[in-house]
């Protein structure tokens, strides 16, 4: 099997699910593939949405203390999470983080999944997760973290693909050095391009996770549901979960 590396999942942070998620749901036209109840030790609860092959995930802290809470704490809610990844080998990608100073915050090892969680603080502007399940190399294989039939809930009409995560930083060519290091993945301008998505590094005021942009059917509607929604529309894109939705 040759190497490979994937934008699997992104993950987004909110004081309560609701009505992040159902608007999420309605205005890009996604539908919830799974909500997983083993994040509850974490003091967490989360729902899932497949936007194609890359999972859009919400959590939301239920109890004081959590990692996810001192994380809006810090940022006031503003910024991405986390970027998860699907590789070959999960454990290599996060020997080569270790020997850059990348430090190892959490093995998850739920066979056939295995993942490997970096320390943000060390990743710098989110979390970054490498992850492998076993037996299912393809784009529409099993993924345990989202439910055991997330195909059957993949949604095109409306939004078609997650193209784009940007990412913000004072110093970005720096930040897109550290993390194209940590994936494997030269940089190519302020880019970093995996083969089903790209990760833009931009000028900023801080590290972080800033904006997601997708390939929609039709962005005028989507923008519209938007504002029905009470969001502050502004050219084509909006604030929801604490990053900037783009559409085009």
């Amino acid at each position: 099997m040759s190497p490979y590396m994937r934008l699997r999942q992104i993950c987004l942070v909110a004081p309560q699910l609701a009505p992040v998620i159902s608007d999420i749901a309605e205005i890009m036209g996604l539908a919830v593939c799974y909500r997983d109840g083993n994040v509850a030790k974490y003091g967490l609860e989360n729902a899932l949405l497949p936007v194609d092959t890359i999972m859009l995930e919400v959590v939301a802290p239920f109890k004081d203390g959590t990692t996810a809470g001192r994380f809006i704490e810090k940022t006031g809610g503003r910024g991405g999470y986390m970027a998860i990844f699907c590789c070959t080998d999960p454990d290599e990608r996060g020997r080569n983080a270790n020997a850059m100073g990348v430090r190892t915050a959490n093995v998850i090892d739920h066979a056939p999944y295995h993942g490997v969680q970096l320390h943000p603080r060390d990743c710098r502007a989110a979390f970054i997760e490498f992850n492998h399940t076993e037996g299912s190399d393809d784009n529409m294989g099993a993924y345990p973290p989202a439910g055991p039939d997330w195909q059957s809930f993949v949604r095109k009409d409306v939004t078609q693909a997650l193209t784009t995560v940007e990412m913000q930083s004072p110093d970005p060519r720096g930040l897109a050095e550290h993390w194209g290091k940590i994936i494997g993945v030269a940089v190519d301008g302020s880019e970093l391009n995996l083969p089903n998505a790209t990760f833009r590094f931009v000028k900023g005021a801080s590290e972080i996770m800033s904006a997601l942009e997708f390939r929609v059917a039709d962005a005028a509607h989507v923008l519209h549901v938007a504002r029905s929604k009470g969001l502050a529309v502004a050219g084509n894109e909006f604030l929801l979960g604490g990053v900037t939705f783009r559409v085009g």
